[in-house]
């Protein structure tokens, strides 16, 4: 799966819902995908949380298969920045 398909299913998600601040999956050399102002992007921006994490790591998380504090403590995905809009896509996404 590209990050352009995982940036479509989340757009999808994001439909009718509201979420604040803007995060960043940085992927590394795959590239980015940026939740900001409602919609997702693989456009790389400033934003006020980054979570890095390889493609492979962000499909299972967004999938259910990766728990996101288990990632953590296994080094799978690192966050930085605001915790709090982490946290904020945690509940808008689950």
């Amino acid at each position: 799966m590209t990050l352009t398909d995982i940036a479509d299913r989340i757009r999808a998600a994001l439909t009718d819902k509201s979420f604040d601040g803007s995060l960043k999956f940085d992927c590394g050399e795959d590239g980015v995908i940026v939740l900001a102002e409602n919609t997702a992007s693989t456009n790389d921006q400033d934003t006020d949380c980054t979570i890095k994490i390889s493609r492979e790591n962000l499909g299972k998380l967004l999938s259910g298969k990766l728990n996101p504090m288990t990632g953590v403590m296994m080094g799978k995905l690192k966050v930085s920045g605001d915790m709090g809009v982490a946290l904020g896509l945690g509940r808008l996404l689950g």
